[in-house]
């Protein structure tokens, strides 16, 4: 029988007995207690019938309190935010383009496999990070027969992870003098704490 399909009920015949039993046998602390209980005992009626059977009465649910917090209470600390990805301004992708922003540092992940090109990639960006550099091209290669190379889909992957969210500000494709889609332009945070 479900939870639901059980109804609450009053106490039984039998229950009524024993409980009148049990406070028959019951001894009060105190002496005067003793007397009136005794008086009690000797004038107890017999068990009453059972009561007819009465609908459940709705009971209202308590009210849950919020939990107590002491002033002064250590609250949790919040957890650590990455830092917000910020891709090129257009003004800065132009100058690259044109030649007037230096790249500070190449990479070309062509003949990596997945596992070597990440270790290499992250290695590369904290040392250019470490070295002051603002931007850096990362080569990864279009790809062969019309399909997407995997390095060109796993890099944009990766820089959003946290081992490499401390040391990249943002990431956009290269303009078509240094590769379009096949590579990309990211921003290094530099370790002086300048963008």
């Amino acid at each position: 029988m479900s939870r639901e399909g059980k109804k609450r009920r009053g106490l039984t015949y039998e229950d009524r007995v024993l409980w009148t039993t049990v406070v028959k046998s019951i001894k009060p602390l105190r002496d005067e207690a003793k007397n009136v209980a005794g008086d009690m005992a000797d004038a107890a009626p017999e068990p009453a019938k059972p009561p007819a059977k009465q609908p459940p009465k709705f009971i209202k649910p308590a009210k849950v309190q919020k939990p107590f917090a002491p002033t002064g209470a250590v609250k949790p600390a919040a957890p650590a935010v990455e830092p917000r990805m910020e891709p090129l301004t257009r003004r800065m992708k132009s100058r690259v383009a044109k030649g007037r922003h230096a790249i500070d540092a190449r990479l070309d992940l062509h003949g990596f496999t997945q596992h070597e090109a990440h270790a290499v990639l992250l290695r590369f960006l904290r040392t250019a990070s470490a070295r002051d550099a603002r931007l850096v091209l990362v080569i990864t290669g279009k790809g062969r027969g019309g399909e997407i190379g995997v390095l060109r889909r796993q890099v944009p992957h990766w820089l959003g992870l946290p081992e490499f969210r401390d040391v990249v500000i943002g990431f956009e494709d290269a303009h078509l003098a240094h590769g379009g889609e096949g590579a990309l332009y990211i921003r290094v945070r530099r370790m002086s704490g300048l963008t």
